[in-house]
């Protein structure tokens, strides 16, 4: 048999959000003819997510382009072993390799990084200073916009950052990697870094960490050039 491009799209978000961000990205990708499925992982650990994520890849009906943004990179990596996954998308994310976290990762930020307002934890869960989560998380997203997501942040458990991937799936599956430029939450070199280690194939855009909120149409463009990217036999 020949390559046909892949048409299924499974979406991962990240903390402090659910999955309705991805809405521009998936109309944008319907529209194109894909099948997308959006997962709402509760963000309460890692094993969780990834459970929420193999249940929405289970249900495919072929090879699937499996999407994560931010912490969706670490649920994606580990969840991304899956059969049915046939191409790893990271906008943003984190992508950790075997025994990392973000815990892992964030640990020693280099010299200079923008530090994300994160607070103390309070019962096991973290949120982002709200008067500051404009500025670090959605700083090219509408005034109105940025303060609703401030005001409706999801809480993102502790054990979710402390989750550790046991198999990354970027060391068998092709990966892409969109870095935002003006990334004020994971610093642009570290996503670098990042894409660099997984092998993945680079684009780059000047935006903010919300970037699959503000620029869904440049995000939507790299998923399909993954799925097209993406020999299936």
């Amino acid at each position: 048999m020949g390559t046909f491009t892949l048409q299924n799209v499974v979406l991962v978000h990240g903390g402090f959000v659910d999955g309705s961000g991805w809405q521009g990205v998936y109309e944008s990708l319907s529209r194109d003819g894909f099948r997308v499925s959006i997962v709402q992982n509760p963000t309460l650990s890692l094993k969780g997510d990834v459970e929420a994520t193999r249940q929405v890849l289970d249900a495919q009906d072929g090879p699937v382009v499996l999407v994560g943004h931010s912490y969706g990179g670490v649920v994606i990596t580990e969840a991304g072993t899956h059969p049915n996954v046939a191409a790893l998308v990271y906008v943003a994310a984190f992508a950790p390799d075997k025994g990392e976290s973000v815990s892992t990762l964030i640990a020693d930020p280099p010299p200079g990084a923008p530090v994300p307002p994160i607070l103390p934890p309070q019962n096991g869960f973290l949120f982002l200073d709200r008067e500051k989560f404009p500025a670090s998380f959605a700083a090219d997203l509408p005034a109105g916009q940025a303060a609703f997501m401030a005001d409706s942040q999801v809480p993102w458990g502790v054990a979710a950052l402390e989750g550790a991937v046991t198999e990354p799936a970027w060391r068998s599956k092709p990966s892409w990697y969109l870095v935002a430029t003006d990334d004020r939450m994971i610093p642009p070199p570290a996503q670098h870094a990042m894409a660099r280690r997984t092998g993945a194939t680079v684009s780059e855009i000047a935006a903010s960490h919300s970037v699959y909120l503000s620029q869904p149409e440049a995000v939507a463009s790299l998923i399909a050039q993954a799925a097209a990217g993406t020999p299936q036999q």
